[in-house]
């Protein structure tokens, strides 16, 4: 039985009359870019995060330009950037002439090694970025605490995290700016590109609204260069729709964590992610360590059994070719680029079947028997 690791069809077969009765609507309404579907959005994402404010941006890595935008990141200033991530948490820092100082992370959650980091605060470091990735809370509480220390502003990277919480804070809700992605392989994924921001500071707030719309307000006056991160209505309402069943997904996601945690316990070979007891874990990604430089050939036998995965990420950001010569701190990683030898995320998405639960254990524990 093939399982493939994500299949976003499922998931949008059920809400298919209702997306189209609100594509109608919007189609109907010619009201294509913010408005009130945004403004709706917006509400009750503020509600859903415990946080005064948020905005809608276009997209993920359009949410962390901004954020830094109106934090004030520009050359001359030094963020603290966790270097196992998606490629957009640098490539925000580095599109505004800041330095990504790369910081190493912890094995056992894949977040932001806080005692590195704190290692690496110089008179110009300005913000830190702590990732929430796989969808579980990085240790804010410390976060926040460091940051107060040094007079550092904090941005959540909650791209794979909406939903999850830190001793039952959500995330985004905690630092001084939360970022959000909507892309389609997200918990809460749109039709497209789409995502947000989320803030405490309703000055912050507005002002982020001014720099998603080039800086303008009124309209034709602009007080500074903003950018087009405008989301569109269409996605909005979109998401409004999937946003009512996020808790749902939340749910069976972690129920196939679950799952596969019992189920594969206890297998020398693989190395089994953990929820941290102070974590709310939305498993975005379920993501196996293979131990003794076995990763290929286990990718290999999962995709000769018809098992979907992939490896998030093979290459950490301090790597990156583009990013050579332009960041710190690269020297003192190691953590994080073991994970990248040996990481490989399995298929966890709401929508599995438990027959194909039960073939993904199965193929796995043939494999750690044979090998």
């Amino acid at each position: 039985m093939p399982v493939p690791l994500l299949d976003v069809s499922r998931q949008h077969a059920a809400l298919k009359d209702e997306c189209v009765q609100v594509f109608a609507e919007v189609y109907d309404s010619g009201r294509y870019i913010l408005g009130d579907e945004v403004e709706q959005f917006e509400s009750e994402l503020a509600r859903y995060t415990g946080t005064a404010e948020a905005v809608g941006m276009s997209s993920g890595s359009d949410a962390l330009v901004a954020a830094l935008m109106a934090l004030d990141v520009g050359p001359g200033d030094e963020v603290l950037c966790p270097v196992f991530s998606f490629f957009a948490t640098a490539g925000a820092i580095v599109r505004l002439g800041a330095t990504p100082v790369w910081v190493d992370v912890l094995p056992e959650t894949f977040n932001i090694d806080l005692a590195d980091a704190e290692r690496k605060i110089t008179a110009q470091t300005k913000v830190i970025v702590p990732v929430h990735l796989f969808g579980q809370a990085c240790d804010m509480e410390c976060v926040m605490a460091l940051a107060e220390q040094h007079g550092l502003k904090v941005l959540e990277d909650a791209a794979q995290a909406i939903g999850a919480r830190f001793e039952d804070r959500p995330v985004g809700s905690m630092g001084t700016i939360g970022a959000f992605s909507f892309y389609p392989t997200k918990n809460l994924g749109a039709f497209g590109d789409a995502g947000a921001v989320v803030t405490q500071d309703p000055a912050l707030a507005e002002r982020l609204r001014r720099l998603r719309n080039h800086g303008m307000h009124p309209r034709y006056h602009h007080h500074e260069v903003g950018g087009n991160f405008r989301i569109d209505a269409l996605q909005a309402a979109l998401l409004r729709i999937k946003f009512r069943h996020l808790d749902h997904y939340h749910a069976a996601r972690r129920r196939n964590a679950a799952f596969y945690k019992s189920h594969l316990a206890g297998l020398p070979k693989l190395v089994i992610p953990v929820e941290k007891a102070a974590s709310f874990h939305v498993w975005n990604q379920f993501t196996l360590r293979v131990v003794n430089g076995a990763r290929d050939a286990f990718r290999s036998y999962l995709q000769e059994h018809g098992i979907g995965s992939e490896i998030y990420y093979p290459i950490t950001l301090d790597q990156q070719k583009c990013f050579q010569g332009l960041g710190k701190g690269g020297q003192t990683i190691h953590a994080a680029h073991e994970l990248a030898k040996s990481v490989v995320s399995i298929p966890i998405f709401p929508e599995l079947a438990e027959a194909e639960l039960e073939e993904v254990v199965a193929v796995i524990r043939r494999w750690h028997e044979s090998a």
